[in-house]
């Protein structure tokens, strides 16, 4: 049940992704965007054919292959966190990451590019979309997460089972 629970999680957050894509697509595409704050925040069509601020532009495979070794990597990973309350923000994060790799993902395989909107025109700021938004959102809680609230023993479920049966 509580996979069925992160699946329908990651589902929803993928299909709103995808849905503010197909927004931008809509109202965005070939126009010169829509100002939200003047000179500060705007909504803006770009294709990204590159990560994160644009780097490693036209490299659709390697952006495939790694995306699908970070999915199986999550998924292990999540499979072994353990169901207690105190784990529930690790979950949720791995939740978000997921999500938004599968959004962005499923840009680059159907076209080779993902679809940006998100522009802080006031720093000039690599305009994103909402996926981007998920896994800076999580990356960020996970590193707060692993200063602050968990500790090293918080952690034991990612050794090996032989780690385990010595640590008992």
């Amino acid at each position: 049940m509580k996979y069925i629970k992160a699946a329908i999680a990651v589902i929803a957050l993928v299909l709103l992704d995808q849905w503010t894509k197909v927004l931008a697509v809509t109202h965005l595409m070939n126009t010169n965007g829509v100002t939200i704050i003047p000179n500060v925040f705007r909504l803006y069509y770009l294709e990204n054919r590159g990560s994160a601020f644009g780097l490693m532009q036209n490299q659709k495979i390697f952006f495939v292959i790694f995306t699908i070794l970070v999915l199986a990597v999550l998924t292990l990973i999540y499979r072994k966190i353990p169901d207690t309350k105190r784990m529930l923000p690790l979950k949720i994060a791995g939740i978000l990451i997921y999500a938004g790799a599968i959004g962005n993902f499923i840009d680059r395989v159907r076209q080779s590019y993902v679809v940006d909107f998100f522009y802080f025109e006031l720093i000039n700021f690599p305009i994103f979309n909402v996926a981007d938004i998920y896994v800076t959102t999580a990356a960020v809680a996970l590193i707060v997460l692993v200063i602050f609230f968990y500790k090293d023993e918080d952690f034991v479920f990612l050794g090996s089972r032989k780690d385990k049966k010595t640590k008992v």
